[in-house]
């Protein structure tokens, strides 16, 4: 029997029908990680006995899932604020990897007593998973010889968390709080992406584990307890009011994030 030209439209169509339903079910199995700019300092104070210089490794990459690491090109600037007055570091930067993705460090003599806040505004990254280009704003303190002043200065990122905790000196327990901000205004509601930086010792036992959430109160306000030692990154997601050009040259949108990294300890 000849089969109809209908019946052979229908077949296709059901068949193209089951292979998007099973792209789709892996495209939504595949769990999505959270982007950080990691600027990890190999210590968070100095004092007379520890005086010699800092050393910053700086990399964007997904922290718990260790991986991947994403193209880092140099960024636009990187700063050291203390004392009322800011350093720029750019010059620095040393490139460390080329051979996956281009990683940073750099070296850092602190010289005062003072809380040194390290700051770094990357170039945009091209998401094309998402279909957006990320910017990420990071900033990490340093301790610098128990003055304890100066960690709650703004650096007048476009997003800028701003700790209402001092961010180092913490134990593993402590409650760290914070406010969001954009062009210095708290923001309500704002979202806030949790991370612990994995040193290898731990497997989520599903996405869900991976990367924490919390949702700032009306005045811009959240909390976290960190429940490990290591470092932990706190990203303050936001979506800009204006767009770039992905590498296709379309108009796309833009992510924002306000970054800060916090080092807690555990207490023996």
């Amino acid at each position: 029997m000849p089969i109809s030209l209908t019946s052979t439209i229908q077949v296709t169509a059901l068949k193209s029908f089951k292979i998007l339903a099973v792209l789709c079910t892996v495209a939504l199995a595949s769990p999505s990680y959270a982007h950080f700019v990691e600027m990890i300092p190999d210590r968070d104070f100095l004092n007379s006995d520890n005086q010699q210089p800092v050393t910053f490794k700086l990399r964007f990459t997904h922290p718990m899932a260790q991986g991947p690491i994403m193209h880092m090109p140099k960024p636009n600037k990187l700063s050291v604020s203390y004392n009322g007055h800011t350093t720029d570091l750019l010059d620095s930067l040393q490139l460390i990897d080329t051979a996956s993705a281009a990683q940073w460090a750099f070296n850092y003599q602190v010289t005062e007593p003072a809380d040194h806040i390290f700051y770094v505004e990357p170039q945009p990254y091209w998401e094309k998973s998402e279909g957006k280009m990320i910017i990420h704003y990071t900033k990490v303190i340093v301790d610098g010889y128990a003055a304890f002043d100066g960690w709650d200065k703004a650096i007048n990122a476009p997003v800028e968390i701003e700790p209402l905790t001092r961010p180092y000196g913490l134990w593993v327990g402590n409650s760290f709080q914070g406010i969001v901000k954009k062009s210095g205004k708290a923001v309500p509601f704002a979202t806030i992406e949790v991370e612990w930086r994995n040193d290898g010792s731990i497997t989520p036992p599903s996405a869900g584990y991976t990367t924490q959430i919390i949702k700032a109160d009306i005045n811009g306000r959240f909390s976290y307890v960190m429940p490990k030692a290591g470092w932990w990154g706190f990203a303050a997601l936001l979506d800009a009011d204006y767009q770039l050009n992905s590498p296709s040259g379309l108009q796309v949108p833009v992510e924002l994030g306000g970054l800060i990294w916090i080092n807690a300890k555990e207490m023996q």
